[in-house]
């Protein structure tokens, strides 16, 4: 088997490599700190270790894989948090400003047990050293409502 080529796709995930600590607001209007490690794995994917404290006082550890699968032109990858047993399976794409990747997901409806829901997460870079990640859900109406954002700044 010969090794895979890095696609400019790949050296665009190579962006998100570094530590990076996360500011997400909560209802209760506190910011809750936490952290964020990237590493690439070879040059194909990024890893996204993050620890953090829940509002509970709970320490939460989470896992995120993005890499780009050329054969199919997407993005692929997963999300897993110890606070959880859902595997979040991504599929997305870059949008036309370069900037924001867009990974479509399907999950668990929290508030009706057994039903199942379209998800998206939006990491948007607005400099090098400063990035968001926006979650949202979509409604009965086929819109999207906006559930989580967190500000990610280098470390």
């Amino acid at each position: 088997m010969q090794p895979a080529t890095p696609h400019d796709e790949h050296r665009w995930l190579k962006r998100l490599e570094g530590e990076w600590i996360v500011s997400t607001p909560t209802p209760e209007s506190k910011v809750e700190s936490w952290r964020e490690r990237v590493r690439m794995l070879g040059e194909l994917w990024a890893l996204a270790e993050g620890e953090g404290t829940m509002p509970d006082g709970t320490i939460t550890r989470t896992l995120m894989t993005l890499g780009y699968d050329p054969a199919r032109g997407r993005y692929v990858g997963t999300w897993a948090g110890s606070m959880m047993t859902h595997l979040w399976i991504y599929d997305g794409a870059v949008d036309g400003t370069g900037n924001a990747l867009v990974l479509d997901c399907t999950g668990p409806d929290f508030e009706h047990p057994g039903r199942t829901l379209a998800y998206q997460d939006i990491l948007t870079f607005l400099d090098d050293g400063h990035r968001t990640l926006t979650s949202r859900v979509r409604t009965d109406d086929g819109g999207w409502k906006e559930i989580m954002s967190a500000d990610y700044r280098r470390a």
